[in-house]
Order: structure tokens, then C-alpha cells, then sequence
């Protein structure tokens, strides 16, 4: 639903739509991280380290995913619109990165001063230990992300609701996306 058409619903279709948002987006990270975690934890118990829990990446996933929800109304990462798609999806994945950086770093934060956690020990929980463990978390996330803001992106060129009927429903393209595609005025 477009935010104009979503700002003048009654609030419980407002919260429902909110809901929908939330889950589809916890359900994308879930998979994402879920699948970073079994990579994670197959590379662990071949060393002979007990696995993590795949709880963790659920709650992960739920509080990032509400991370960006937050992003997304506030307009984040909304430039470059005229120029080829390429660039204001990967502009979007990079200023979501920054965003989710920022608000887990503030969540670790909080829970760290919460179990009286040092400083450094609540920042090792945002990316990891090292540097170098630190940038990969940071890329595989990015690369988590390019795939939200090219749809986010494609929708916003022609329609949330056009983009899901595309992917979910039916791929044929309506005479008035056909038109604005190849630039032809509807009648």
C-alpha cells in the first residue's frame, strides 16, 4: 500500500499493513541470517565448537527488520532517483547498512549497560571480535540488503503493488506499466 494511500486508513488498517511489512521483511532477514548462522555453524562443530542458536537469528531478524521499517519512514536512502537503478539501490542497501550499524550499535549499548557489560564487549556484539570479522558482517549484510532495495527501488519506478503482483501473482506487464515503460501515453 503507498504511504499516502496508507496515511489516510483507519488505524487498524494502518497497524495491519505495518504487521504485514514486519513480517514479510523478518521473514527475508530470517532466511538471510539463517543461512549465514548454518554456514556459521558448520564451520564451528568442524572444529569442534557447539553451534549457536537459531533463536538468536529470529529475534535478529525481527528487531532489524523493524530497524528498517523505521528507515523506510523516515524516506532513508530515497536519492538518485533519475539516474539508472543500479545506483539508487545500491545507495538505499548502503545508508539501511549505516542505519541498522547505528541502531544496533545503540541496542548492544543499552543491553551492555543493562548486564553491566564493558563498552568494548557490548561493540564485539555488533559485528564481531576483529576488524576483519567486522568487515565481513558489514558486507555480507550489505549484500543482505541489495536485494530489499532493488525491489524497494523497482517499486518505487513503477508501484509497490505493481512490483508484488510481478513477482508473486502474475508476470504480464498491464498496458499502463507497458506504456510507461517504453514511454507510449496511456489513453
Amino acid at each position: 500500500m503507498s504511504e499516502q494511500t496508507l496515511s489516510k486508513a483507519p488505524l487498524s488498517k494502518k497497524a495491519f499493513e505495518e504487521f504485514k511489512a514486519l513480517a514479510a521483511l523478518s521473514a527475508y532477514l530470517y532466511i538471510c541470517l539463517g543461512a549465514v548462522i548454518l554456514f556459521k555453524s558448520a564451520v564451528l562443530r568442524g572444529a569442534g565448537i557447539s553451534a549457536p542458536i537459531w533463536g538468536i537469528a529470529l529475534v535478529k531478524a525481527v528487531l532489524l527488520a523493524k530497524f528498517m521499517l523505521v528507515g523506510r519512514m523516515l524516506h532513508l536512502g530515497r536519492r538518485y532517483r533519475d539516474k539508472p537503478l543500479i545506483w539508487p539501490t545500491l545507495y538505499h542497501a548502503l545508508m539501511f547498512l549505516a542505519l541498522l550499524l547505528i541502531l544496533t550499535t545503540l541496542e548492544e549499548l543499552v543491553v551492555g549497560l543493562i548486564h553491566s557489560r564493558a563498552v568494548t564487549d557490548s561493540l564485539a556484539h555488533v559485528v564481531g571480535p576483529t576488524f576483519l570479522e567486522g568487515i565481513a558482517v558489514c558486507f555480507i549484510m550489505f549484500l543482505i540488503l541489495i536485494p530489499y532495495s532493488a525491489f524497494t527501488c523497482l517499486g518505487d519506478v513503477l508501484g509497490e503493488r505493481e512490483v508484488f503482483r510481478l513477482f508473486f501473482v502474475d508476470r504480464s506487464v498491464d498496458a499502463a506499466v507497458h506504456d510507461r515503460l517504453v514511454g507510449a501515453p496511456h489513453n
